[in-house]
């Protein structure tokens, strides 16, 4: 049987469980393709809030629409895109974001611009291990 779309899925990141979701939304009612967004939500089991990272379209800036892109892809037209529905991308966008400030625990939730997230989450996704150690003197 297929997966529930509409269903969270979980992730464990040091041994904390999370659930998170991406959502396709457009920002009036019915309007056009052209004011389309992708958001992912993720949230830690038994805290009160949660983080949206939110991507939306603009200039230079890809959301599905629809072919070629597919569910979850977000990109720059000028780098490499990032998947929201794997993991890795989901984990890196969250170690950004903790280390400008949000935390799974706080007592609200948290709404940040994935754009000012998406260059930093690239690299963490390209080099999972993070810089070399300076040397030592």
């Amino acid at each position: 049987m297929p997966r529930n779309p509409n269903k969270a899925r979980r992730l464990v990141v040091d041994g904390h469980t999370y659930t998170r979701s991406v959502r396709h939304s457009h920002s009036r009612p019915g309007g056009p393709d052209r004011d389309c967004c992708e958001s992912l939500t993720v949230h830690l089991a038994g805290a009160r809030g949660a983080l949206r990272i939110v991507f939306r379209e603009g200039p230079g800036r890809l959301v599905p629409t629809g072919y070629p892109m597919v569910s979850g892809e977000v990109s720059l037209t000028t780098t490499e895109s990032l998947y929201l529905h794997e993991p890795g991308t989901v984990r890196a966008l969250m170690e950004e974001a903790r280390d400008r400030g949000w935390r799974p625990d706080g007592p609200s939730g948290l709404e940040i611009d994935g754009w000012t997230l998406f260059e930093a989450a690239l690299r963490r996704r390209k080099d999972p291990a993070g810089p070399p150690p300076a040397p030592q003197e």
